[in-house]
């Protein structure tokens, strides 16, 4: 509870030096749309058989265009060689949401399985997967309530610059991982939000990440050092590299998630956004264009959203379909806020 000084009495000035101010955490009574009790715990059923499709059937893809790019690179022309680096890439930038659904503990009914898969789709995506659990904890408890939230800050605005600077080759992000990373090795943590999730005075909150990033650097250097031993200079390429390239579609899908509605809002109807997608594009981003059904319910299955949605629907706002709707629905929220709104912002799954 905050105390202010002038509240002290007589004593203030004696005792200010003592009294420290402490932000109380605001209590959200966030919006549900209701749902049965019987359809609301079946949908929370978990599935170590659709958690296997699931999670193997989208590292099946990035196995695939990694194998398709190493026969073309022997057997076939340039072109196509750099065609399917590319493609590699647009697969290898889904990795985040993969992260983030395996963190929620959702994807298998078996936890160990979830404990398991996380770190391997972290690791292939320079991700400090504990990092990001701390910081996705509180954008759900508090979603776009800054300060308490400052995974996602609106407003913001996109425009088809930072697509191209985004979803080709992508130095602004490779940078920042790699600074981030090398910085969280050293045990340095910085910033409102680092320091709000991990408190100077409590260490040992610091020292699982602070590993983390040191196998990110240790595993992915063996494999630099691997390739430079064996000649094999396109390793590094598909599995370092591969998630600062070709990440378009990623960029496309991903930031359709708060951008352009409200914040300081308790109804996730009104700061989360739904839209359909076609269902390959949609496994590849783990379901989550389902997004106000996952902040409403975030215990229920990726691969369940969409039975969800069917439930919910009805309460929802107009729901867009397809990438090209949404975004039209986008640019014209944007057009409307004008640039008076606008600052930089950063989004997570």
């Amino acid at each position: 509870m905050e105390v202010e000084v002038d509240e002290l009495g007589p004593e203030r000035e004696s005792l200010a030096r003592f009294t420290i101010k402490q932000r109380t955490r605001p209590a959200i009574h966030w919006y549900r749309t209701p749902v049965p009790p019987e359809s609301l715990k079946a949908l929370h059923e978990r599935s170590d058989v659709h958690g296997t499709m699931q999670t193997l059937g989208f590292l099946g893809c990035y196995g695939l265009t990694l194998a398709a790019v190493l026969y073309s690179f022997f057997h076939g022309p340039v072109w196509l060689t750099v065609g399917l680096v590319f493609l590699h890439g647009m697969i290898a930038a889904f990795m985040i949401n993969g992260v983030h659904e395996l963190g929620h503990g959702t994807v298998f009914r078996t936890r160990r399985l979830n404990d398991f898969f996380a770190p391997i789709l972290a690791f292939l995506g320079w991700i400090n997967h504990l990092t990001f659990a701390a910081s996705h904890t509180r954008h759900h408890r508090y979603t776009l309530h800054p300060p308490d939230d400052l995974e996602v800050i609106l407003p913001m605005k996109l425009v088809l610059r930072d697509i191209l600077k985004h979803g080709l080759i992508d130095l602004p992000h490779f940078y920042k991982t790699m600074s981030d990373t090398w910085r969280l090795a050293a045990g340095r943590f910085r910033g409102e939000w680092e320091t709000t999730l991990y408190p100077e005075n409590e260490p040992l909150l610091r020292v699982r990440p602070v590993r983390w990033a040191r196998i990110l650097i240790l595993g992915h250097g063996l494999i630099l050092a691997l390739s430079l031993w064996q000649g094999w200079w396109l390793l590094p390429i598909l599995i370092s590299l591969a998630p600062f390239y070709g990440g378009w579609l990623f960029f496309l899908c991903n930031h359709t998630q708060h951008i352009g509605l409200e914040h300081d809002t308790p109804d996730y109807r009104l700061c989360c956004r739904t839209f359909t997608l076609h269902p390959f594009i949609g496994f590849l981003y783990w379901h989550m264009n389902y997004h106000t059904e996952h902040h409403m319910y975030p215990g229920v299955p990726c691969y369940s959203l969409h039975r969800l949605h069917d439930l919910v629907r009805h309460d929802l706002p107009r729901c867009a379909h397809g990438l090209a709707a949404v975004w039209r629905e986008i640019a014209g929220l944007q057009k409307k806020q004008g640039p008076g709104d606008l600052r930089s912002a950063t989004q997570a799954a």
